[in-house]
């Protein structure tokens, strides 16, 4: 029997080892250096309250990604516990599962997040409805619809982030609402950040549409029927997005395959036709060779090359490598008593709690970034969900940052010193916190991105091995993106080809992956 190696338990990690196992008599053997799955989508469990590590969305228009969530967990079926306590409605599915009485369940859930400037709050995406203009002041309103006439008029060459935002938004919305939050998550000025980034994360939004939206609505016209919106819902797993990829880990064991914990790939052995042969890795009772007829890797592109040294990675290729640019992440996680913001919208919650899933804390006065309410993913996050606020604050950092370096107590209090400052918590209603770090969150596109074709070009030189996920191919990819990058590696490894083209054209789509066609 033929072994893939896969490094990382991931989801691209277990997919690829799902698909090996249904597609195939290959045996899967993933090696994760942590000793829990899920990568980034893990779930944090603190003292009975769990953590969504950066807040996953399950939504995708791949219909085999979508039979897959659903085989894993099935859908709702019946009013989950704040469905029930409210009297709200939901969509369920005949036949479906009960959340109160399994846990093996996707929630059917709202999307509801805004923007927090100016100590108010901001409809996400931005629209120019009477509450913005209200927040915003008429002067403000004036100077932003007067530069997008001017962008309008004359476009700008765009050679980085803040052009292709300028161009879209007019420079007043962009400084106004883009510009302090781009720099305060990737620690760049957007015009340090190529535009191929908009092009990616920023697909179908502009003013114009915003304008459009707006006048149709104060003239009370009847919208029309091809207008592009965000999803309004998505699917959520009750424990968590943690939940699902640990079921997937016991169905691939289950299946006959194999996983290590707690063991780290440091070196990939060139075979003698110039593939790879095996794996060296390290675990907590020494070094151990694992040979391999594929190797499916999710670690990060810089990491990889290193584990290479034996290959003969080209300088130039190291160079870049070494080189690539993440962000780093870090979330800290509060129970509260009460928020001291007023939940002023038409959305029932539990305790009255604004409604939003998270908001985005545009304020120049703090580092935080992005605020979630777990209570607002699933109930179930939360220990008690009726009385306490179950909050995650997330920070966009480097390593060597000051934040980074910060004992877990000492953060926490400067978490709470933020959220007090901009006026959403009184630092006497904390009643306990714990902080979660996450290397090389988000890969960037800047610095030495621009020659990653270099890479890519040497890695696919290497006939069986298979660069998957976010990690593995430095892309801002999505769960359901990062899975697909997996599915396409076992069907190119299936029908024998050498070329890996289709792993790299995932989430290359033009329409941004969360925006839907009215009609």
């Amino acid at each position: 029997m033929k072994t893939a190696i896969i490094i990382g338990a991931g989801p691209a990690g277990l997919t690829a080892a799902y698909y090996l196992l249904k597609e195939t008599d290959i045996k899967p053997v993933i090696i994760e250096k942590d000793n829990v799955v899920g990568g980034l989508s893990r779930t944090v469990n603190f003292e009975g309250n769990r953590m969504d590590i950066g807040g996953h969305r399950f939504f995708t228009k791949n219909d085999e990604v979508a039979a897959l969530w659903e085989k894993l967990l099935p859908p709702q079926g019946a009013p989950a516990l704040d469905d029930k306590l409210l009297g709200r409605h939901v969509e369920l599915v005949q036949g479906g599962a009960d959340p109160e009485q399994c846990d093996a369940v996707f929630l059917n859930r709202q999307r509801i997040s805004r923007i927090f400037y100016l100590r108010h709050f901001f409809a996400y995406p931005v629209s120019l409805g009477w509450e913005t203009i209200r927040n915003l002041g008429l002067s403000r309103m004036a100077g932003i619809c007067f530069s997008y006439l001017q962008a309008v008029l004359k476009k700008r060459q765009e050679n980085n982030l803040e052009d292709f935002m300028i161009n879209r938004f007019g420079r007043r919305l962009y400084e106004t609402f883009f510009e302090k939050y781009t720099e305060k998550v990737w620690g760049r000025h957007p015009r340090d950040i190529g535009a191929d980034w908009g092009s990616q994360r920023i697909k179908g939004v502009s003013i114009s549409k915003v304008l459009s939206d707006f006048l149709q609505r104060a003239l009370r016209i009847k919208r029309q029927e091809s207008e592009a919106s965000l999803i309004e819902k998505f699917r959520y797993p009750k424990y968590g997005p943690g939940q699902l990829w640990e079921r997937m880990r016991d169905e691939v064991l289950d299946m006959g395959g194999e996983i290590r914990m707690g063991c780290e790939a440091v070196e990939l052995l060139p075979g003698t036709s110039g593939d790879l042969a095996g794996v060296v890795y390290e675990c907590g009772n020494g070094r151990k060779r694992l040979d391999a007829d594929y190797v499916i890797s999710s670690m990060p592109i810089s990491q990889l090359l290193h584990t290479l040294s034996g290959y003969g990675v080209p300088d130039e290729v190291q160079a870049i490598g070494d080189k690539l640019p993440y962000r780093d992440f870090m979330t800290a996680g509060l129970l509260v008593d009460r928020l001291e913001i007023d939940n002023q919208t038409h959305h029932k919650t539990l305790g009255n709690i604004v409604p939003d899933c998270w908001i985005y804390i545009q304020e120049p006065d703090v580092k935080l970034g992005r605020l979630q309410v777990f209570n607002n993913w699933s109930p179930y996050l939360v220990e008690s969900p009726e009385s306490k606020v179950w909050l995650g604050l997330e920070y966009f950092c480097q390593q060597e940052d000051e934040m980074w370096q910060m004992q877990d107590e000492d953060f926490l209090a400067f978490a709470v010193r933020e959220l007090e400052n901009i006026g959403i918590i009184r630092h006497n209603c904390v009643e306990k916190g714990c902080v979660v770090r996450m290397e090389k969150a988000y890969p960037a596109y800047f610095g030495s991105y621009k020659d990653f074709g270099k890479v890519r070009e040497y890695l696919d030189t290497i006939p069986n091995l298979y660069c998957i996920g976010r990690n593995g191919q430095h892309r801002y990819n999505n769960m359901d993106h990062s899975m697909l990058t997996a599915i396409e590696a076992v069907r190119v490894i299936k029908s024998g080809s050498q070329d890996k083209q289709a792993l790299w054209q995932v989430n290359t789509e033009e329409n941004y992956h969360e925006m839907r066609q009215k009609g």
